[in-house]
């Protein structure tokens, strides 16, 4: 049975001697359960909205030993800011669209393609790969326009 992100992250915050505050719970859980890819500021209102008292500090502090303790992956998608997602079990990718910010998940079959390549031809083995593709999804008009968020 495989362990919930909830429960490793609580047991990597123990390790590190921190204690799992209640305002820490409520990030893990907002971590967990969202259905987008969040960023810093975004994780820290939805907290906030369940628990007044969590700070950013507590946010960022709290995404920096998810990473160190690899439970959650920084993902760049073509902005100066990161967002943040637990760490998979299954290799995804994204698409991003460069007009409204969507962002999809999808599986490649072209890269696993390229993995084997990339094995069989150059004895090259990939241990982590990041691939964000950007572009214009098809729900966006010609010349559209990106919201300001």
């Amino acid at each position: 049975m495989e362990t919930s992100f909830r429960a490793q992250a609580g047991e990597a915050l123990r390790a590190e001697g921190h204690r799992l505050t209640k305002q820490r719970d409520v990030l893990l859980d907002v971590i967990e359960r969202s259905d987008r890819h969040l960023d810093a500021d975004s994780i820290h209102r939805l907290a906030r909205a369940r628990d007044a008292r969590v700070s950013l500090s507590t946010v960022y502090r709290t995404l920096s030993l998810l990473k160190r303790r690899n439970l959650i992956d920084e993902l760049h998608l073509s902005e100066e800011h990161h967002h943040y997602e637990p760490k998979s079990t299954s290799q995804h990718f994204h698409l991003v669209c460069s007009d409204c910010g969507t962002v999809e998940e999808f599986i490649g079959g072209a890269v696993e393609a390229l993995r084997d390549s990339l094995r069989r031809n150059r004895g090259f083995e990939v241990t982590s790969l990041q691939l964000d593709v950007v572009g214009r999804c098809g729900r966006c008009p010609s010349g559209a326009t990106r919201p300001q968020r």
